[in-house]
This record gives structure tokens, C-alpha cells and sequence, in this order.
């Protein structure tokens, strides 16, 4: 399978999620519900003619533009070397795009379940998955963690990119365990901060680790970590 391929099933998804509105369009009331709070409960709706279409749009631009990026990055002979890795992203995000939308369509057409809990457990593959790529990610412009000490040198975009790597996996495993006991309990926000701690902390420390990291190869220091 090579990148025509993967982008082909990326707009598979897109495909499926459109097909989900064109059947579900005649039995769907005028407000179509998009938002919930925290404890599952609807908080917003839209007309349901935009409702029906604005997810499947959205992912379909979004494909549109991972397929342009590999071409316009000046290091672009660098994407090339994790190409199926950053491919196969597009297809996971793809389908969690479609998995909301289908689970919006269902909850609109009167299907009882918590929606909160289904973006959530959709988030743990993408967010796992994007420890894969971030594992395999070259330096580039546009794909992993970018920052001036990682773009400045070989050595930082690897080592903290390997870093951001653990924490997201991590962070999909333990949100993986607040999800459950989340749903067993019935505390929804056990679910939350189990997902969204980990995800700040994975979000902050990589900066941070690129910055002195950089500063530590530059002042030739041998204790670098």
C-alpha cells in the first residue's frame, strides 16, 4: 500500500461520514445537537443542514492539507523517511473524525449513550498513534515538535521527539485506565483528568527538555541529559 493508497482510505472515512448524513438527513430534527458539557449533557445545537456537513468538510480540507504538506516543507526529503508513519496518521485521524460524526448523527437521531465518553475513547488511539509518529519523525517543518532548538539541530529534534514519543503513549495508556474506571464509576471527570493531565504535561515538558537540552549541546557540556 503506498500513499495514494493510505490517503485513498483517509477519504474513505470521509466518504463513509457523508453517506451517514445523507441517510440520516430525513429523520433528524432542524437543530442538530454539537456540543455536551462535561457530565454528557447537551449545551448546543446548530441548524442541522450545517450540523449534517461541517465535520465531513472539515476532515476533507484537513486530508487536502496533510497531503500538501509533505510537498511544501523545505526538508521534505526528511518526511519522505517516515512517509507511511505520517500516512497512516491521516487514516487514524480520519476515522476519529468519522466516529464523531457518526456518534453526533446517532445522538441526534435519538440513540441514548454518553457522547463525552465516545470522544474520549476515541482520543486514546489518535493520541497513542501520535506517539508512533512522533517516534519515527525527522526533523521538518511542519510534523512533530517543533521548536527552535529542535529545528536547529538533528540531535534535539531525535532526543526530544523520542520524549514527546513516551509521554504521548503514556498518556493514551493512562487515559485508557481513566476511561474505564471513569464509565465503572460514573465519575466522568475521572475520565477527564486522567485524559487531560497527562496530555499538559506532555505538552510542556518536551519544550522545556528541547530548550535546555540545546543550551547543554551548545555549551559542550558532557553531563548533558
Amino acid at each position: 500500500m503506498n500513499t495514494t493508497h493510505r490517503f485513498g482510505l483517509a477519504l474513505g472515512f470521509v466518504l463513509l461520514a457523508a453517506i451517514a448524513s445523507l441517510v440520516a438527513a430525513p429523520d433528524l430534527p432542524d437543530q442538530f445537537v454539537t456540543n455536551w458539557d462535561a457530565g454528557g449533557e447537551p449545551d448546543g445545537t446548530m441548524s442541522t443542514a450545517i450540523g449534517l456537513w461541517l465535520l465531513p468538510a472539515m476532515t476533507a480540507g484537513l486530508v487536502g492539507l496533510f497531503a500538501l504538506l509533505p510537498r511544501i516543507d523545505p526538508l521534505r526529503e526528511n518526511i519522505t523517511a517516515f512517509r507511511p508513519y505520517y500516512d497512516w496518521f491521516v487514516v487514524v485521524f480520519a476515522a476519529y473524525m468519522t466516529l464523531l460524526h457518526v456518534g453526533m448523527v446517532a445522538f441526534n437521531l435519538g440513540y441514548e449513550f454518553d457522547f463525552t465518553l465516545l470522544v474520549l475513547a476515541g482520543m486514546i488511539p489518535l493520541f497513542y498513534y501520535v506517539g508512533v509518529v512522533l517516534e519515527q519523525a525527522k526533523r521538518n517543518w511542519f510534523i512533530g515538535i517543533r521548536t527552535p532548538w529542535t529545528l536547529s539541530s538533528d540531535e534535539v529534534w531525535d532526543r526530544t521527539n523520542a520524549l514527546g514519543a513516551t509521554l504521548f503513549k503514556w498518556s493514551a495508556l493512562v487515559a485508557l485506565v481513566g476511561l474505564v474506571g471513569g464509565y465503572v464509576s460514573g465519575q466522568i471527570g475521572l475520565a477527564f483528568a486522567a485524559m487531560f493531565v497527562p496530555l499538559l504535561v506532555t505538552a510542556f515538558v518536551p519544550v522545556a527538555y528541547s530548550y535546555y537540552l540545546y543550551r547543554d549541546l551548545e555549551s559542550g557540556d558532557p553531563s548533558a541529559v
